[in-house]
């Protein structure tokens, strides 16, 4: 989706990060200049506004779990590894599955 003028920042990139954004999980500096572009292009900032209301709806309607911080910290790691272009380790995983109830149970095939 582009409205077809020209902006500093593309409507490509915006749309790529638009979670990231949502989130505030961009440096400030990135959140003005996407602020900068909904100001300017209205077809992303339309797109903005249904993606913060599906989020908003989603959070009053599945948000009353509280995360673990330890998942959070585990995920949020892992996300960082892969922005960097790094390695994920997988022994992680495998030791969490393998110590898991589910694994150490033996499954037959029904036939």
């Amino acid at each position: 989706m582009s409205c077809g003028e020209p902006h500093e920042t593309d409507c490509s990139e915006v749309l790529d990060h638009l979670y990231e954004f949502l989130d505030r999980e961009m440096p400030d500096g990135d959140c003005a200049k996407f602020e900068v572009h909904f100001d300017e292009c209205s077809p992303c900032l339309e797109k903005y506004g249904l993606e913060q209301a599906v989020k908003k709806l989603v959070k009053r309607c599945c948000g009353h779990d509280d995360v673990p911080s330890d998942l959070r910290s585990k995920v949020m790691g892992r996300i960082e590894l892969i922005r960097a272009g790094e390695a994920v380790p997988e022994r992680e995983l495998t030791t969490e599955t393998a110590d898991s109830p589910e694994a150490r149970t033996p499954t037959t095939a029904q036939e």
